[in-house]
Protein backbone atom coordinates (compact mmCIF):
# COMPACT_ATOMS: atom_id res chain seq x y z
CA UNK A 1 0.00 0.00 0.00
CA UNK A 2 0.97 3.02 -0.79
CA UNK A 3 -0.10 7.12 0.59
CA UNK A 4 -0.08 10.59 -1.35
CA UNK A 5 -0.24 13.67 -0.04
CA UNK A 6 -3.57 15.24 -0.92
CA UNK A 7 -2.45 18.54 0.94
CA UNK A 8 0.24 19.04 -2.11
CA UNK A 9 -2.12 17.66 -5.00
CA UNK A 10 -4.92 19.68 -4.25
CA UNK A 11 -2.89 22.72 -4.10
CA UNK A 12 -1.01 21.87 -7.59
CA UNK A 13 -4.82 21.14 -8.94
CA UNK A 14 -6.05 24.69 -7.54
CA UNK A 15 -3.01 26.64 -9.31
CA UNK A 16 -3.89 25.17 -12.70
CA UNK A 17 -7.55 25.34 -11.86
CA UNK A 18 -6.37 29.29 -11.46
CA UNK A 19 -4.26 29.38 -14.59
CA UNK A 20 -7.18 27.91 -16.87
CA UNK A 21 -9.54 30.55 -15.32
CA UNK A 22 -7.16 33.12 -16.23
CA UNK A 23 -6.67 31.99 -19.66
CA UNK A 24 -9.91 31.56 -20.94
CA UNK A 25 -11.11 34.52 -18.74
CA UNK A 26 -13.47 32.62 -16.58
CA UNK A 27 -14.31 35.16 -13.43
CA UNK A 28 -17.07 32.96 -11.13
CA UNK A 29 -17.12 29.22 -12.03
CA UNK A 30 -19.35 26.42 -10.61
CA UNK A 31 -17.97 23.48 -9.70
CA UNK A 32 -19.26 20.56 -9.64
CA UNK A 33 -18.63 17.30 -7.75
CA UNK A 34 -19.18 13.73 -8.71
CA UNK A 35 -20.46 11.54 -5.81
CA UNK A 36 -18.97 10.48 -3.91
CA UNK A 37 -14.86 10.90 -3.92
CA UNK A 38 -15.26 13.56 -6.44
CA UNK A 39 -17.13 15.75 -4.04
CA UNK A 40 -14.94 15.49 -1.48
CA UNK A 41 -12.07 16.71 -3.82
CA UNK A 42 -14.70 19.06 -5.28
CA UNK A 43 -15.58 20.50 -1.31
CA UNK A 44 -11.78 20.98 -0.77
CA UNK A 45 -10.71 22.63 -4.19
CA UNK A 46 -13.90 25.07 -4.10
CA UNK A 47 -12.27 26.50 -0.62
CA UNK A 48 -8.79 26.67 -1.71
CA UNK A 49 -9.81 28.36 -4.46
CA UNK A 50 -12.75 30.77 -2.72
CA UNK A 51 -15.16 30.27 -4.98
CA UNK A 52 -18.62 32.34 -4.45
CA UNK A 53 -21.05 30.47 -6.01
CA UNK A 54 -22.40 27.35 -4.02
CA UNK A 55 -20.85 24.10 -4.57
CA UNK A 56 -23.05 20.99 -6.79
CA UNK A 57 -22.97 17.53 -6.79
CA UNK A 58 -23.95 15.05 -8.97
CA UNK A 59 -24.72 11.64 -7.99
CA UNK A 60 -24.28 9.51 -11.45
CA UNK A 61 -26.06 6.17 -10.72
CA UNK A 62 -28.95 6.16 -12.82
CA UNK A 63 -26.79 7.93 -15.89
CA UNK A 64 -24.62 4.58 -15.91
CA UNK A 65 -24.83 2.53 -18.81
CA UNK A 66 -23.51 -0.55 -16.86
CA UNK A 67 -26.42 0.30 -14.27
CA UNK A 68 -28.17 -3.00 -16.00
CA UNK A 69 -24.47 -4.47 -14.72
CA UNK A 70 -24.11 -2.96 -11.79
CA UNK A 71 -27.24 -2.99 -10.19
CA UNK A 72 -28.53 0.11 -8.23
CA UNK A 73 -25.44 1.55 -5.50
CA UNK A 74 -26.89 1.14 -2.23
CA UNK A 75 -26.10 4.81 -1.27
CA UNK A 76 -27.82 6.58 -3.81
CA UNK A 77 -28.46 10.12 -3.15
CA UNK A 78 -29.80 12.61 -5.05
CA UNK A 79 -27.83 15.32 -7.24
CA UNK A 80 -27.68 18.77 -5.86
CA UNK A 81 -27.63 21.53 -8.71
CA UNK A 82 -28.62 24.93 -7.28
CA UNK A 83 -27.57 27.47 -9.86
CA UNK A 84 -28.50 27.18 -13.24
CA UNK A 85 -26.25 25.62 -15.67
CA UNK A 86 -27.27 27.77 -18.80
CA UNK A 87 -24.49 29.40 -19.52
CA UNK A 88 -21.93 28.57 -16.84
CA UNK A 89 -18.65 28.33 -16.55
CA UNK A 90 -18.57 24.61 -15.15
CA UNK A 91 -15.88 22.47 -13.31
CA UNK A 92 -16.23 19.28 -13.35
CA UNK A 93 -14.69 17.29 -10.52
CA UNK A 94 -13.55 13.69 -10.04
CA UNK A 95 -11.34 11.40 -7.31
CA UNK A 96 -9.93 9.25 -10.07
CA UNK A 97 -10.61 9.03 -13.89
CA UNK A 98 -10.25 5.49 -15.64
CA UNK A 99 -12.13 4.15 -18.29
CA UNK A 100 -14.07 7.40 -19.07
CA UNK A 101 -17.92 6.09 -18.38
CA UNK A 102 -18.56 7.79 -14.99
CA UNK A 103 -17.45 11.18 -16.49
CA UNK A 104 -19.88 10.45 -19.87
CA UNK A 105 -22.38 10.11 -16.98
CA UNK A 106 -21.90 13.01 -15.37
CA UNK A 107 -22.15 15.31 -18.55
CA UNK A 108 -25.18 13.38 -19.71
CA UNK A 109 -26.56 14.50 -16.50
CA UNK A 110 -25.00 17.87 -16.91
CA UNK A 111 -26.75 18.52 -19.83
CA UNK A 112 -30.38 17.80 -18.56
CA UNK A 113 -29.86 20.80 -16.52
CA UNK A 114 -28.99 23.04 -19.26
CA UNK A 115 -26.68 24.40 -22.27
CA UNK A 116 -23.04 25.46 -19.91
CA UNK A 117 -20.54 27.73 -21.77
CA UNK A 118 -17.93 25.41 -21.12
CA UNK A 119 -16.82 22.67 -18.72
CA UNK A 120 -13.20 21.83 -17.30
CA UNK A 121 -12.44 18.32 -16.17
CA UNK A 122 -10.61 18.33 -12.75
CA UNK A 123 -9.67 14.99 -11.38
CA UNK A 124 -7.57 13.84 -9.01
CA UNK A 125 -5.45 10.61 -10.67
CA UNK A 126 -5.88 10.03 -14.53
CA UNK A 127 -5.24 6.45 -14.26
CA UNK A 128 -4.63 4.36 -17.20
CA UNK A 129 -7.19 2.36 -18.89
CA UNK A 130 -9.32 4.66 -20.70
CA UNK A 131 -12.14 3.17 -22.56
CA UNK A 132 -14.04 6.19 -23.77
CA UNK A 133 -11.81 9.60 -25.49
CA UNK A 134 -12.03 11.58 -22.57
CA UNK A 135 -9.10 13.59 -21.10
CA UNK A 136 -8.92 15.73 -17.77
CA UNK A 137 -8.02 19.59 -18.52
CA UNK A 138 -6.40 19.36 -14.22
CA UNK A 139 -4.96 16.63 -13.07
CA UNK A 140 -3.33 15.76 -9.32
CA UNK A 141 -1.65 13.08 -10.39
CA UNK A 142 -1.01 10.33 -13.45
CA UNK A 143 -0.63 6.38 -12.61
CA UNK A 144 -0.12 3.64 -14.69
CA UNK A 145 -1.99 0.86 -13.07
CA UNK A 146 -2.48 -2.73 -14.18
CA UNK A 147 -5.80 -3.53 -14.64
CA UNK A 148 -5.93 -5.51 -11.54
CA UNK A 149 -4.67 -2.58 -9.78
CA UNK A 150 -6.74 -0.21 -7.58
CA UNK A 151 -6.82 3.04 -6.30
CA UNK A 152 -9.08 4.39 -3.46
CA UNK A 153 -10.01 7.94 -2.30
CA UNK A 154 -11.03 7.41 1.27
CA UNK A 155 -12.71 10.36 3.42
CA UNK A 156 -13.91 13.22 3.63
CA UNK A 157 -11.72 13.05 7.11
CA UNK A 158 -9.42 12.74 6.68
CA UNK A 159 -9.06 12.44 2.76
CA UNK A 160 -6.07 9.73 1.63
CA UNK A 161 -5.50 8.08 -1.43
CA UNK A 162 -4.13 4.54 -1.25
CA UNK A 163 -3.16 2.34 -3.90
CA UNK A 164 -2.46 -1.64 -3.82
CA UNK A 165 0.49 -1.24 -5.83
Amino acid sequence: MTNYNIDVLLDNMAQQLHSEFEKKGISDPFMIGIHTGGVWVAERLHKILGLSQPLGTLNISFYRDDFTRIGVHPQVAPSTIVTPIENQHIVLVDDVLYTGRTIRAALNEIFDYGRPSSILLSVLVDRSGRELPIQPDVVGMHMDLAENQQIKLTGPEPLELVTNQ
